[in-house]
């Protein structure tokens, strides 16, 4: 919606998302009409609750094969193309090779809708591989970044830093697991980082912001061999000294994409009630509101979360 090479194109891309398509992609609805084969696929009924990935996998395909579905090198997503229309509407069609999960009918819609961003968040953290002694931070206290957070604290590791500017949503970190807690507005990071390992650095950098200056701030922050896990979609280009990757700290450098495998774990830990939800969902619209919404979600000043209800 507001714009990226990723998603609109550029000189060197074409663009991703298709036009006159209903969009959203992150959901959950009740099943009106199924069949046979689809319940046997699913193990799903008239009337269950249910979300489904957001990428629709071809199932034939080089990375399909090898298990890797969500890197899947002829899918379609809900919500960005014709083949699929997401869920700003009354229905929605789930096609015969989408992964769909049932989810506890007694939890509040907007937190079953909460399972796609989290199991892209828990990914993002299998991808760097913690382990108990590392000290870990996360940039960014969104949605994504807060899930970050919540999943590595179910790792166990030494410490985890949550970096944002809003100390509304680091107050909300805190409640998702986070050890500490860095205004950046007003406290270098490294002062805190450095005092926590002796000033070698953290261990892992979890990056969930989507803004340029966090790629350069996690090389700072991270020690010699550490890990680098980027999430975001940028923008605009993001410059940096490669040679602090290779020369200087022979860095790890990962990118994370979707949810991988972790859908069913983002279920379990949103019927779990661990996370502070209500606190994460700040706004419910009706549909017909969707220009609020987007309005809301842009200036990031008001709400952290906002689902549109049809």
């Amino acid at each position: 919606y507001q714009g990226a090479p990723k998603f609109w194109g550029d000189e060197t891309r074409p663009a991703y998302v298709e036009d006159d398509v209903v969009p959203g992609h992150e959901f959950v609805g009740i099943i009106e009409k199924i069949d046979d084969e689809a319940k046997t696929r699913w193990g799903v009924d008239v009337g269950d609750r249910v979300v489904a990935e957001q990428i629709i996998p071809c199932g034939d395909c080089r990375y399909c094969e090898r298990g890797s579905f969500w890197m899947c090198m002829k899918h379609t997503i809900f919500g960005f193309k014709k083949s699929a229309f997401g869920a700003m509407a009354s229905h929605m069609i789930y096609p015969r090779q989408a992964r769909v999960h049932k989810v506890n009918a007694s939890i509040p819609p907007a937190h079953a809708a909460f399972v796609e961003p989290l199991s892209c968040s828990l990914h993002a953290v299998e991808r760097a591989s913690l382990k108990f002694e590392d000290v870990v931070v996360v940039a960014g206290c969104g949605p994504i970044g807060l899930g970050m957070i919540a999943g590595a604290k179910a790792k166990s590791p030494r410490a985890i830093i949550a970096l944002d500017m809003d100390e509304r949503k680091l107050d909300i970190a805190k409640k998702c697991g986070a050890t500490h807690t860095i205004n950046i507005q007003n406290t270098d990071p490294w002062d805190v980082i450095s005092g926590l390992t002796d000033g070698y650095g953290a261990d892992v950098y979890l990056e969930a912001t989507g803004h340029p200056s966090a790629v350069a701030q996690g090389l700072r922050v991270l020690r010699k061999q550490g890990t680098f896990v980027l999430y975001s979609v940028f923008k605009e280009e993001v410059t940096v000294d490669w040679t602090i990757i290779s020369g200087d700290n022979e860095l790890n450098v990962l990118g994370a994409h979707l949810g991988s495998v972790c859908r069913r774990d983002a279920v379990r830990m949103v019927e779990s009630g661990i996370l502070p939800l209500d606190e994460i969902w700040t706004h419910q619209l009706p549909l017909k509101d969707f220009q609020k919404g987007f309005d809301l979600v842009a200036s990031g000043k008001e709400s952290i979360k906002v689902s549109l209800i049809p």
